[in-house]
């Protein structure tokens, strides 16, 4: 595989002082952001994947880079297998007296912490703020007297009521509450479904940006009080308006050095997930204005606009998606279908080496907890790998998956000394798994091709080296999970009980279309 003409799949930034949206055509849902003096950094939810919690960095609001992972591993054994829909909900990230927080919702376990006076380095084990069943979406904010406060909204699902924001006073270390708090504001009327509440204060205003109406349908909301615990009162700062971007929503306010302000926000998008934008914001009167067009102090998102005013030209980029494998370390584009253990893999001298793990023979290939996976990184692509199988045993299954909803993998299965080629295909909410067989691969390396058209058409190809492919499987439609968007990745598991497979990946390359 030539590595020059590799090229990043979705680049914003046009280079000529101008930006389009989205800036991330990849699923980092339920976005939240901050400026620490020239630097950005924005976090987003990543359920039941880990390492969880992504973190990502920019010097320009335009073009990111993923960093780091809040947390490593889910602390709660349960999650060492996948809990589809589960574990870290809508995050958010706070700066305060030199010390770094992400307040992290687990809408089973509890509203946790975790802190750092280095964001690149290694962040404190997730602490309880407060231990509780169905309260999500947790913002820190800090009074001018030192006082601390936390907003949250609630989870239907999980503790039976929604459209309703609350406020704790906590700790100013942020290691609990300090009383049961209070109902702030109640969206049944005229905000339902209002939620991811982001906490700000401003001119002697308290104001908490939230998204309501639902998600693909909403709207940006925001709430303005002279007291923290309220009345509020409301306004709908932007909506969809005459845009095709759906449900412009949650997410933050940031600023710039040279006092520019700015709002970052997720559009679901169906099977890429909540891909992120950026709009430009003002405030008239003491409301925020977000985007352009605006009537009665509601906007609409922009779709091209100049890049923000940073006092500095910064180069184009974008987070990874192909990987060489190149280093003795995954990539950050790298998330595992649940709790991982070192011992999964390896990297080094130029490859990727999967271990196989024990599955039960019944498991549908969407519950596999060892499937490496990543986000789609644009709305088309293709998707090359070379994989080396001669150190498969038998009963060991191993390929490329389509991890969502409505998931597909192309998988190579050891049956005796033979290797027989597979597409599995089924939904993860059914036991409804099909087991069609392909015929037989004849060699220990084989290079596998998916290819992704119109953001849902997922097919696969094979070939016996870089040049030559054959259409191989059935098209199938994909349909993302459960909050979250599809991916793509590879696995390798023994469905026999035995130990000891592996497959070795040369590279896991993605290329348009065009």
């Amino acid at each position: 595989m030539d590595k020059s003409k590799i090229s990043k799949m979705w680049i914003a930034d046009q280079g000529d002082g101008t930006y389009t949206n989205p800036i991330l055509y990849t699923d980092y849902s339920d976005p939240d952001a901050i400026r620490v003096g020239t630097d950005y950094f924005m976090i987003a939810s990543s359920f039941c994947n880990t390492p969880a919690v992504p973190l990502l960095h920019s010097k320009d609001l335009v073009n990111w880079k993923v960093v780091n992972y809040i947390i490593d591993k889910l602390p709660f054994p349960y999650y060492d297998k996948p809990k589809h829909g589960c574990g870290t909900w809508a995050p958010s990230i706070r700066f305060h007296e030199g010390v770094y927080y992400a307040f992290i919702p687990l809408p089973d376990e509890g509203i946790m912490m975790c802190k750092t006076e280095d964001p690149f380095g290694k962040w404190s084990e997730p602490s309880y703020v407060r231990k509780v069943v169905g309260w999500i979406d947790p913002c820190p904010l800090w009074d001018d007297d030192g006082k601390a406060y936390m907003a949250t909204a609630f989870a239907r699902s999980r503790i039976g009521f929604k459209s309703m924001l609350y406020m704790s006073p906590i700790e100013p270390d942020c290691s609990g509450v300090l009383d049961d708090g209070r109902f702030i504001y109640d969206g049944h009327e005229t905000q339902p479904t209002i939620e991811g509440p982001k906490l700000y204060k401003r001119n002697g205003y308290y104001y908490i940006f939230a998204p309501a109406g639902g998600v693909k349908p909403g709207w940006q909301t925001v709430l303005r009080s002279k007291n923290i615990y309220g009345p509020y009162e409301e306004r709908i700062v932007m909506r969809q308006g005459n845009t095709s971007v759906n449900g412009p929503h949650q997410g933050a306010w940031v600023d710039t050095p040279s006092g520019e302000d700015w709002f970052i926000h997720f559009q679901d998008v169906g099977n890429a997930g909540r891909i992120i934008h950026l709009q430009p914001m003002r405030w008239e009167d003491d409301w925020p204005i977000i985007g352009v067009n605006d009537t009665e102090g509601c906007g609409e998102p922009v779709m091209r606009y100049k890049k923000p005013d940073v006092g500095g030209v910064f180069p184009v980029d974008a987070p990874e998606d192909s990987d060489f494998f190149e280093g003795d370390r995954l990539g950050l584009q790298w998330q595992w279908n649940a709790n991982y253990r070192e011992e999964w893999y390896h990297v080094g001298g130029g490859k990727l080496t999967l271990y196989s793990q024990i599955s039960d023979e019944a498991s549908q290939l969407c519950d596999v907890k060892n499937l490496l996976i990543q986000k789609w990184p644009a709305p088309e692509f293709r998707i090359t790998t070379c994989l080396h199988l001669g150190q498969m045993k038998d009963g060991d299954v191993a390929g490329l998956v389509s991890q969502c909803g409505h998931y597909t993998g192309l998988m190579v299965v050891k049956e005796g000394d033979r290797l027989a080629l597979q597409q599995r295909t089924g939904h993860w909410t059914k036991d409804d798994e099909v087991r069609e067989k392909l015929g037989e691969v004849t060699q220990d390396t084989v290079y596998l091709r998916m290819t992704v058209k119109d953001s849902k058409t997922v097919s696969f190809e094979i070939g016996q080296d870089e040049e030559h492919f054959a259409p191989v499987g059935s098209p199938v439609e994909a349909a993302p999970g459960r909050w979250v968007g599809v991916k793509a990745g590879l696995t390798v598991f023994n469905e026999k009980g035995q130990t000891g497979g592996s497959i070795q990946a040369d590279y896991f390359v993605f290329e348009s279309l065009d």
